[in-house]
C-alpha cells in the first residue's frame, strides 16, 4: 500500500540518502504521526517514479525477494486486471435480466439496429417493444427515417452487439457491458499512472467497479455509459502525453558535473517537444464522445485547456522564465490541431451512414426546402446535416416537459433522486410481511461511495488550491467537464444518470483522499533498504491506524454495494426489504 505521494523520491543532500532535514516544528509534530517528506530532485519533479513496497511487507508475507521482484513488476498489469475481471463478472452476470425495453432502451436498441442493417435510423411503430421480446426475427426493420436527437456512434456500439448477439436484451446490452468493464481496467491504469502507486490505482478501480451507478449503466443500453468510456480514455491518453512531454524535457535538461539535472531557461522556453500520437489520440476520443451525445463537447473544451495548462507547468518545471509565452509559441497551435479539428472532424465521419444514404431523416433538406440558401455553395449534405444539428439543438434547450425521475445538478451527488429503470411488483409473495416482492433496477450511485466522494471532492479542492497538485486539478477538471455543463440547463428535464460521465473521476477524488488518510509510504522501509535505522516509530504508528481506517471504509463501500445488489439487477426481493433500502424519500 502507498500514499498518493511517490515516496521512493531521493533528495539532493549527500549527508541523507533521503534528503530529510525536519525543521523544528516538523520535529514537534512528529508525535502527532508526521512525517516529513523528502525534497524530489528536478528529475523526480518532472519525471516521478512510481512507488515500491517496502521489504518489510515481503518478510511478512515470507516472500523471498526474488519472487517479490517479480511480483512487483506483474502488479503493473496483474492487479487491474484482477479488478477487471471481478468487474467483468458482475457485469455479465445474467446480463439479459430483466427480459426487457428498461426505460430508454426503447430508443437505442431499436434505433441501434436499423442503423446496422441499413445505416441510418427508422420510424418504429409504437407498442413495438413485445413483440421484439418475443420474436424479433419478425420485426421488419423499419425503412420510413426516424427523428433522432443523438448522434450515431453510441447507437453503433449497441448495434454491434446486437449483430453478435441478435436483437434481444443480452445483444444490445452486451457492447455496453464491455465497455463498462474495459474502463475499469482504463481507470486502474490511469490511476496507478496518476498516484504512481499501482495500489491506489487498482483501488480507485475497485471503485468504480463497486459503484452502483455505473454498474447499472453498464448492463443498461444507453448512451452515457460510452460518452464515459470515451472521456476516460481520452483523459488517460493526455495523461501518458503529459509524462511523455515532461520526459523530454527532462533528457533535454542538461547535467552538472556531479550527474545532477539543472534547470535551464532557454532549453525550457526554445526545446520542441516532437510528435505527440496521444494527444491526437485523445482528439479522436473526444470526437467520439462528442459524436455519442453532445455534452462531450464541453469536455472537449475543458481537456484541450487542461492539457495546454499541462504544458506550462513543465516548461516552467524545467527553468522557462516565460513559460505562457512559450507555449503559446511552441505548444498552443500543435494541441489545438491535435484535438478540436481532429474531434470535429471525427464528428463528420461518424454521420457516414447517414450521409451515403438518401433516406435519412433531413437528408434531402438542401434539395428542397434550403435549396434557396446562401450557402447553396456548400455540398448539400453538408448543410443538410447542418440543418439538421440544428434542429436537434432546439429541441434538446426546448425539452421542459416534466417527467416523474427528473432532477436537478445539485442533487446528483447526494443522490437526491435516482432513476427506476424497471419496475415490477409480485402478488403472493410468501417471504414478505406485505404478501408482496418487488423486482427494480434503480439507478442509483453506491450510496456510501458518493457520500464519502463528497468529502474527498472538497479535499481535491483544498489539494489543488492550497498545494498546487496537479493531479487533484486534474480530477476536478473531470468532475467540472461532466457536471457543470447541466447547470446552464436547469430549466431543461435532465436525470441523474447523466452523471456517469464523471463518477471515474469521482472514483480518483476518493482514491487521493484515502491515500492521504493512508498516509505517506512508511520511511522506515526505504531506510532500512538503504542499511538504515528507522527514524521514528511514530510514522509506523499513524501508517498501521490509516490503513485500519481505509480498510473499513472500503469495507463499508463493497458491503453498500452488496446491499443495494438487488435494486442494481431487478433481483426480486420481499416488498418490506425494498422499502428498507429506500433510504430518503426521494428514491421511491
Amino acid at each position: 500500500m502507498t500514499s498518493t505521494a511517490p515516496e521512493t523520491q531521493r533528495g539532493q543532500d549527500a549527508g541523507d540518502p533521503l534528503g530529510e532535514q525536519p525543521t523544528s516544528w516538523q520535529r514537534r509534530l512528529r508525535r502527532f504521526g508526521h512525517v516529513p517528506r523528502p525534497e524530489p530532485s528536478l528529475r523526480d519533479r518532472l519525471d516521478p517514479p512510481y512507488t515500491r513496497p517496502g521489504r518489510q511487507l515481503w518478510s511478512v508475507l515470507a516472500i523471498p525477494p526474488p519472487v517479490a521482484d517479480r511480483l512487483v513488476r506483474w502488479s503493473g498489469w496483474g492487479g487491474p486486471l484482477l479488478v477487471t475481471l471481478v468487474a467483468g463478472l458482475l457485469r455479465f452476470w445474467k446480463l439479459d435480466q430483466p427480459h426487457a425495453v428498461i426505460f430508454d432502451e426503447t430508443y437505442y436498441a431499436k434505433d441501434a439496429w436499423a442503423l446496422v442493417n441499413q445505416g441510418y435510423e427508422g420510424s418504429w411503430p409504437k407498442d413495438v417493444d413485445k413483440l421484439i421480446l418475443k420474436d424479433p426475427s419478425s420485426v421488419p426493420v423499419p425503412t420510413d427515417p426516424g427523428y433522432v436527437v443523438h448522434p450515431p456512434v453510441g447507437k453503433w456500439i449497441i448495434g454491434l452487439g446486437e449483430q453478435m448477439f441478435g436483437f434481444t436484451p443480452f445483444g444490445w446490452r452486451f457492447m455496453v457491458a464491455v465497455l463498462g468493464t474495459v474502463s475499469v481496467l482504463l481507470l486502474c491504469r490511469i490511476g496507478r499512472r496518476l498516484f504512481r502507486s499501482t495500489f491506489l490505482g487498482c483501488l480507485a478501480g475497485l471503485l468504480l467497479a463497486v459503484d452502483g451507478l455505473h454498474f447499472v449503466m453498464s448492463r443498461t443500453a444507453l448512451l452515457d455509459l460510452i460518452v464515459m468510456f470515451f472521456v476516460l480514455a481520452a483523459f488517460g491518453c493526455l495523461v501518458v502525453d503529459r509524462d511523455r512531454a515532461r520526459r523530454r524535457l527532462s533528457d533535454g535538461l542538461p547535467v552538472d558535473e556531479e550527474g545532477v539535472l539543472r534547470p535551464d531557461a532557454e532549453v525550457a522556453e526554445t526545446l520542441r517537444l516532437g510528435w505527440r500520437p496521444w494527444r491526437l489520440a485523445a482528439g479522436v476520443l473526444l470526437g467520439l464522445a462528442f459524436a455519442t451525445k453532445w455534452n462531450g463537447l464541453y469536455v472537449l473544451a475543458a481537456f484541450g485547456l487542461m492539457t495546454v495548462l499541462w504544458d506550462v507547468g513543465a516548461r516552467r518545471t524545467a527553468g522557462a522564465v516565460h513559460p505562457y509565452q512559450a507555449v503559446l509559441r511552441r505548444d498552443l497551435i500543435p494541441a489545438f490541431v491535435s484535438t478540436v479539428p481532429v474531434a470535429i472532424l471525427t464528428y463528420v465521419v461518424s454521420w457516414t451512414g447517414w450521409i451515403v444514404t438518401d433516406k435519412g431523416y433531413y437528408r434531402d433538406w438542401a434539395a428542397t426546402e434550403g435549396k434557396d440558401s446562401s450557402w447553396s455553395w456548400l455540398p448539400d449534405w453538408l448543410r443538410s446535416l447542418w440543418h439538421y444539428e440544428n434542429q436537434v439543438y432546439d429541441f434538446h434547450v426546448g425539452l421542459t416537459s416534466g417527467h416523474t425521475y427528473e432532477s436537478n445538478p445539485w442533487s446528483w451527488l447526494v443522490l437526491g433522486r435516482p432513476v427506476s429503470y424497471f419496475y415490477e411488483e409480485q402478488a403472493g409473495c410468501k417471504e414478505s410481511a406485505t404478501g408482496k416482492c418487488a423486482a427494480e433496477v434503480l439507478a442509483i450511485g453506491t450510496p456510501l461511495l458518493w457520500w464519502l466522494a463528497c468529502l474527498a471532492l472538497a479535499y481535491v479542492l483544498w489539494r489543488w488550491f492550497f498545494r498546487r497538485d496537479w493531479r487533484a486539478g486534474a480530477i476536478a477538471c473531470g468532475v467540472v467537464a461532466g457536471w457543470l455543463p447541466w447547470f446552464f440547463y436547469q430549466e431543461r428535464t435532465i436525470f441523474l444518470f447523466y452523471a456517469v460521465v464523471f463518477v471515474p473521476f469521482l472514483c480518483l477524488a476518493v482514491t487521493m483522499m484515502l491515500g492521504a488518510i493512508l498516509g505517506p509510504a512508511a520511511n522506515a522501509g526505504t531506510r532500512a533498504e538503504l542499511g538504515l535505522a528507522p527514524q521514528d516509530p511514530t510514522g509506523e504508528r499513524r501508517r498501521t491506524l490509516g490503513a485500519i481506517a481505509v480498510g473499513v471504509l472500503v469495507l463499508l463501500i463493497i458491503w453498500n454495494f452488496i446491499y443495494f445488489w438487488p435494486l442494481f439487477t431487478g433481483t426480486s426481493i420481499p416488498e418490506d426489504l425494498w422499502r428498507a433500502r429506500m433510504w430518503l424519500d426521494t428514491w421511491v
